[in-house]
């Protein structure tokens, strides 16, 4: 009787526990996601060092692809990645003289000289093809592909990691993802690229803590807001502009967990998506994720479904300012 006492007892503290912490979650939240932009980062310099307005992701497009590259202190792995990525895409447009593309580096705050860099190949390919965007304040990877997104002019936006991890030619991968989505409900789909097929060989290179944290992570996707995506954090995604513009206006996080609220977002607003396997490579100096950023995530994580059941955060379409 005793037992049964204390389970109940224990049963009704963990659901008094729920309900504070949805109580907080729902108080504590900015009911409106941050797309503000500061005055100078509404300009990008051009080849000739000249400021010129940035175009916005509600606009028509006027190219077939734009890829994302969100960069933080990326002065010394950028090159490689911009190197292979301008290649393969100066060889496709060669064969297809209809394709055509930018590649939208967006400078997180760095303090290196990232921008410094990645205008080098604004000046070699030209502002049409390469365009840097500085922020100036550090925002958090999902901020810095949220703020390359709305400033997007392609009919399809790829979101690119600056270390390279995935090879570029990839896209292919994904774009036949997203065409076997097809036909698009509203024009909107996305693919994304998975590691998922190289869990067991990543794992055997992590420490068991590592590896405790990585399926802890999983679970908790997987248990409080996305199920049929088996890698979320995958920084090899392809959207159709449609589905960009549904699911970044609304976004919300702006940190390490940026991905699964995306996903979860598109899975509420019934976007189809592909998940697809891609090749990754561990990069020397890739960015460790610290221990803190590890509980962040998880509490992002119980914040997002907390937020959107108890509807402090909306899904409706929100213009960037």
């Amino acid at each position: 009787m005793e037992l049964l006492w204390l389970a109940e007892g224990l049963a009704a503290l963990a659901a008094l526990g729920l309900v504070l912490t949805a109580f907080v979650a729902h108080i504590t939240a900015s009911k409106l996601p941050n797309l503000h932009r500061h005055e100078d980062e509404r300009f990008f310099l051009n080849a000739e060092d000249k400021k010129e307005p940035v175009p916005n992701l509600h606009d028509l497009p006027t190219h077939e692809l734009s890829i994302v590259v969100p960069s933080y202190n990326e002065e010394e792995r950028l090159p490689s990645m911009m190197d292979e990525a301008l290649n393969y895409l100066e060889k496709r447009q060669k064969e297809d003289p209809t394709f055509t593309y930018e590649i939208i580096v967006v400078d997180d705050g760095s303090r290196d000289h990232t921008t410094k860099v990645a205008l080098k190949y604004t000046k070699k390919y030209g502002s049409d093809k390469v365009r840097v965007l500085t922020l100036v304040k550090n925002r958090g990877k999902g901020g810095a592909v949220k703020m390359g997104v709305f400033i997007s002019r392609g009919k399809k936006i790829l979101m690119a990691d600056a270390d390279g991890a995935t090879k570029f030619e990839d896209i292919e991968k994904v774009e036949k993802g997203l065409e076997s989505l097809q036909p698009w409900p509203d024009q909107m789909a996305i693919a994304c690229g998975s590691r998922a097929h190289l869990e067991k060989d990543s794992i055997a290179q992590r420490s068991y803590f590592r590896t405790l944290l990585m399926y802890g992570f999983h679970f908790l996707v997987w248990f409080l807001c996305v199920k049929e995506i088996k890698d979320t954090q995958c920084g090899f995604k392809l959207l159709t502009r449609e589905a960009a513009a549904q699911t970044f206006s609304v976004l919300h996080i702006e940190r390490w967990a940026f991905d699964v609220e995306l996903l979860y977002i598109a899975q509420c607003l019934k976007i189809p998506i592909a998940e697809v396997a891609v090749n990754w490579t561990e990069i020397e100096g890739s960015k460790l994720v610290p221990f803190w950023s590890w509980l962040q995530m998880g509490r992002d994580l119980l914040f997002i479904r907390l937020r959107y059941f108890t509807r402090a955060w909306q899904l409706g379409r929100r213009k960037e300012n």
